[in-house]
């Protein structure tokens, strides 16, 4: 009697196996969720010693304005003569259960100065992520239908002066051009100071504008505080509808070379209903993957924004705090915003595995 050796398992069928039983996206979600420590630890730290470089804060905040003495007392009080080592060890005890110490120029805990300004930081970036969305998808849609026409190389050029044009230019040439010369826009700040005083004694007041202005019940609050945002928010969105356009027309131009594409090509559906039914929607998967990177960089881009619309954020207290020189604050500023980012990138990442199959470890 022949036995029959069992044939190995195609490369292909045992790679599903492996995916089914060990990998999948419960494997993924537990590895980035893991990730995200590393990755806080590492930029935690760079925030410390890159801060500590110049010296200790309280000589680099009040070096010139006490005495030697006094100087020297101040730096003992706040412990700043121990070992660097004591002092980073102590830090990131403190950065971990959410202590980040007390400013030096304002005497203020830096937890408070977080939470205060911080929420109009995050409304900042969502008005300029919604500008992003509605200007740079449409239009990359409107690009990738008339590639290489004359359309199409307009919204080029369009898209490479938004993401190559720096933030507080186009923030003064939008000031110059809606404020000064039409007068149609607030030239700064987050709302009238009539209306700032209505939402200052809401009871249940969340320092989110738009969400206090709903909760007046008067909609020439909620106007004013939307027309305080037009300006900040296009500054800002602009920067990152650049980058959205250009990845929406490249993916739907790929995207309409694709196999069933051309199965409905074929069967006479119009390019029109191809663009806007089929191809678009594989082609926002790499906008979901690329948000986590632009969120860092609309951050990064508030702290100019803030300051030339004194929209008091986290953007606009940096640039005071480092103004002042005070780097404790700064250090505290600075470490939330990465924290931020790096939460921020995991969840984007979840969201796109969910949504693409095909992004897993």
């Amino acid at each position: 009697m022949t036995t029959v050796a069992a044939r190995p398992p195609a490369p292909q069928a045992a790679r599903r196996k492996r995916t089914s039983s060990g990998g999948g996206i419960g494997r993924y979600i537990l590895i980035r969720f893991a990730l995200i420590f590393p990755t806080i630890f590492i930029l935690v730290s760079m925030v410390f010693w890159l801060m500590r470089a110049t010296g200790d804060p309280i000589t680099a905040a009040l070096g010139g304005r006490l005495g030697p003495d006094q100087l020297a007392e101040r730096i003992h009080a706040a412990g700043y003569d121990r070992p660097i080592l004591v002092q980073y060890v102590e830090y990131l005890g403190n950065v971990f259960t959410g202590n980040f110490g007390t400013t030096i120029s304002t005497n203020r805990p830096v937890t408070e100065v977080l939470l205060t300004y911080g929420v109009a930081t995050a409304e900042l970036v969502f008005y300029s992520l919604v500008v992003a969305f509605i200007v740079g998808i449409p239009l990359g849609l409107v690009a990738a239908y008339w590639r290489d026409k004359a359309p199409d190389a307009f919204l080029r050029v369009f898209a490479i002066l938004c993401y190559a044009t720096p933030v507080f230019f186009s923030a003064l040439l939008f000031k110059l051009v809606f404020s000064v010369w039409l007068k149609v826009l607030p030239v700064a700040g987050r709302a009238s100071t009539g209306s700032e005083l209505q939402m200052q004694f809401l009871p249940g007041k969340t320092g989110i504008y738009t969400i206090d202005a709903l909760q007046t019940g008067n909609p020439q609050i909620l106007l004013d505080v939307v027309s305080h945002a037009v300006l900040p928010a296009l500054a800002l969105g602009l920067l990152t509808a650049g980058v959205f356009l250009r990845l929406v027309r490249t993916n739907v131009i790929g995207t309409l070379g694709a196999d069933y594409v051309d199965s409905g090509r074929s069967r006479g559906v119009s390019e029109y209903r191809l663009v806007t039914k089929h191809a678009y929607r594989p082609a926002l998967i790499p906008i979901i993957t690329v948000i986590g990177l632009q969120i860092a960089l609309l951050l990064s881009g508030a702290v100019l924004t803030e300051t030339v619309f004194e929209w008091k954020g986290l953007g606009f207290q940096l640039a005071q705090f480092l103004t002042a020189r005070d780097f404790v604050a700064v250090q505290g500023i600075v470490a939330l915003l990465a924290v931020i980012v790096a939460l921020s990138n995991f969840v984007v990442d979840i969201i796109a595995a969910v949504i693409d199959p095909r992004v897993r470890y």
